[in-house]
């Protein structure tokens, strides 16, 4: 029996920026799953999670099946399916899984999950010739076509990573980052508000298709292809462009918040940090689906008045619903957590520690 871990991620910077080739800032945390692992000698991959019915997948079938949109079953299915399109082999197997990522917790467990799953046919029937690129790729790939969610590469690669990187996915420059938030003197945390994902696919679609809509619009596929300034001179009213004009800023402030964390400069990512949270909340616009509830914007909006001037906050991923980061000062946590728990429920807001 073989043993295999793949960690949850956490975004720092580059709020829906992935998918239109732009620029973000993300890390693997300690928290993830974990699946305990046997070969079989047939086609069958049976998967046992802990508070979970088992499944099986059979390889001989690995065509998408929008019925099972949604599922781990389908995740299974794609990254198997990605890994063949790729030239890969994949066999039976049966494995146990359990996790320590908090269910709601915005840490990605579905990019985990495929993460983990690429990692045991990487080791089992490849001979680890998928790089972590690669592997995020895949994962992306198993998302987009047979889970149903159009998500970009950040999630899955921050998974695959060793550490905090910074990418740019118009050249695919990837360095390591320094992001040592306790020993600058603070507590980098989520808090989960309790709002359900289910049936906000729509509204994620809404976002990288109002971009598409706006970089076509000057003639390219993403977003990342425009020049800022043409985009800025046309720029027309409406909420596709202010997505596009959220991008651009965001773009230019992922390296600068790098760079902050590079120097050790607190104040300056805080600040880059806030104005990350006020984009997206204002120009992208992702806190708050139509007819959807507001437990996001109600946490956001009790983060700033506990940390207005000391800390920093913002929506954390993919938003409508979900979790709020902060940062803030060691000192002042204990205060800021009981706060955020007495809205949102005791063991909600929690230490995000980084891989």
């Amino acid at each position: 029996m073989q043993t295999f871990f793949a960690p949850g991620r956490t975004e720092l910077g580059g709020n829906h920026t992935d998918h239109q080739n732009g620029r973000v800032l993300a890390a693997p945390v300690r928290l993830g799953v974990t699946a305990a692992v046997e070969p079989r000698d047939d086609t069958l991959v049976r998967i046992e999670s802990e508070g979970y019915e088992a499944f099986t997948v059979d390889l001989r079938d690995l065509e998408p099946n929008e019925q099972e949109f949604g599922s781990s079953l389908a995740l299974v299915r794609g990254v198997a399916a990605a890994i063949r399109k790729r030239g890969g082999s994949v066999s039976g197997f049966q494995a146990k899984v359990s996790s320590t990522l908090p269910d709601g917790g915005g840490l990605s467990s579905s990019a985990a999950f495929e993460i983990l799953m690429a990692r045991i046919w990487n080791s089992l029937d490849n001979g680890g010739r998928f790089t972590p690129v690669e592997l995020a790729q895949i994962g992306q790939e198993a998302e987009n076509l047979h889970f149903g969610k159009p998500s970009g590469l950040m999630d899955q690669l921050a998974c695959a990573a060793d550490g905090a990187v910074y990418v740019d996915f118009s050249t695919m420059e990837i360095r390591s980052i320094p992001a040592d938030f306790g020993a600058l003197g603070y507590v980098l945390s989520l808090t989960d508000t309790g709002g359900s994902h289910s049936g906000l696919t729509d509204a994620y679609a809404a976002i990288p298709a109002d971009m598409n809509a706006v970089a076509k619009r000057f003639g390219k596929e993403r977003l990342a292809q425009v020049d800022p300034e043409e985009f800025f001179q046309n720029r027309i009213p409406g909420i596709a462009d202010d997505r596009a004009a959220h991008f651009f800023e965001e773009n230019a402030r992922v390296p600068l918040l790098a760079s902050a964390l590079e120097r050790k400069d607190m104040a300056a990512y805080l600040k880059l940090m806030n104005e990350s949270g006020r984009s997206s909340e204002q120009l992208l616009r992702n806190i708050k689906a139509e007819n959807g509830d507001d437990r996001l914007e109600q946490g956001l909006k009790l983060a700033a008045s506990l940390l207005d001037g000391v800390g920093a906050w913002r929506v954390h991923g993919g938003g409508f619903a979900g979790s709020v980061q902060a940062l803030v000062p060691e000192d002042a946590f204990p205060d800021y957590k009981k706060a955020m728990e007495e809205r949102f429920g005791q063991g909600k807001c929690r230490v995000t520690a980084l891989a």
